[in-house]
């Protein structure tokens, strides 16, 4: 059986990583960790000096991590980051035989458009975006859905496997994103009636252990209550349990259910209940809770006579 590019009679390769956020910072520490030549940049001093603490080689600029590399990877906050990133220092510097993969969350349209880019010059990209949360990135436990080309997955598989525990090809460029924007569509709506149901069983004087011990094995069960319980000290820990902190902030899921709007007004297809969550959580995050973790929604629940 061939080998893939990547996996070859030693699997340390050189990686760039543009991005060392809340999820990047874990995810080039495990890239490290699994042998990998870890060249990181981002604009934070802090998050330099976490990565090379994780055992990555802090650079001063995207382009500078970009020479000699054989991924470049990159998790930044949104299209035009990532477009420009690509455009100022990416296809300038980025070797011939590089695979560039994209773990960002962004639009579709932008995924695809960077991929014929590359494409032009040779070079195989993917869109890889991730599920799990700061935990699974910090783990290495998170699940890649990739978009591209069955050469690109094959590349970018080495790099991703290091950083997750599921790495699934989900169709041609774009189809990443597709099925990112998708998946935290019904995130947000079973977060929402989770928290409702939730919010229910305290009004009617049940005790909330023993409300979730029924319903997270009866037909209520899902990862909005079983993994991922809104409340403290029910169910597994939670960002409840920190006063929901850390976690998936809710501006992220804002921006996730607004790239979902924005293909579903595309396709034409009519999202009444996604349309709520999105009003849901504006409100929400304009009410001083961006950073407050997605779950953090059942205080506007609580709070209410």
């Amino acid at each position: 059986m061939p080998q893939r590019r990547g996996a070859k009679e030693k699997n340390m390769a050189r990686v760039a990583f543009i991005g060392l956020g809340n999820m990047g910072g874990g995810m080039a520490a495990n890239l490290a960790k699994a042998g990998h030549d870890v060249r990181a940049f981002d604009l934070d001093a802090e998050a330099l000096n976490r990565a090379k603490q994780a055992g990555c080689l802090p650079v001063q600029s995207a382009a500078e991590a970009v020479v000699g590399a054989e991924a470049v990877i990159t998790m930044l906050p949104a299209g035009a980051h990532v477009a420009a990133t690509y455009k100022e220092a990416v296809f300038s510097n980025a070797a011939p035989s590089a695979v560039l993969i994209d773990c960002s969350t962004i639009d579709v349209a932008t995924a695809r458009e960077l991929a014929a880019a590359a494409a032009t010059r040779g070079l195989e990209a993917v869109d890889a975006p991730v599920s799990g949360g700061i935990a699974a990135a910090n783990g290495g436990t998170l699940t890649f859905m990739v978009g591209g080309t069955a050469k690109g997955f094959e590349e970018a598989q080495l790099y991703l496997e290091a950083m997750g525990k599921a790495v699934i090809h989900a169709g041609d460029s774009g189809a990443g994103q597709a099925v990112k924007m998708c998946n935290n569509l019904i995130l947000a709506g079973t977060m929402i009636a989770t928290c409702e149901g939730l919010a229910l069983a305290e009004r009617l004087g049940l005790d909330l252990q023993v409300f979730y011990d029924i319903a997270s094995k009866a037909t209520a069960q899902s990862w909005s209550l079983n993994t991922y319980c809104p409340v403290p000290g029910v169910g597994p820990e939670s960002p409840a349990d920190r006063n929901y902190e850390g976690g998936f902030a809710a501006a992220l899921m804002l921006k996730d259910l607004r790239l979902a709007m924005g293909a579903a007004e595309q396709a034409g297809v009519d999202l009444p209940f996604g349309t709520h969550a999105t009003e849901l959580y504006s409100s929400f995050v304009n009410g001083g809770n961006a950073a407050t973790d997605f779950s953090g929604i059942i205080r506007t629940l609580q709070d209410k006579p």
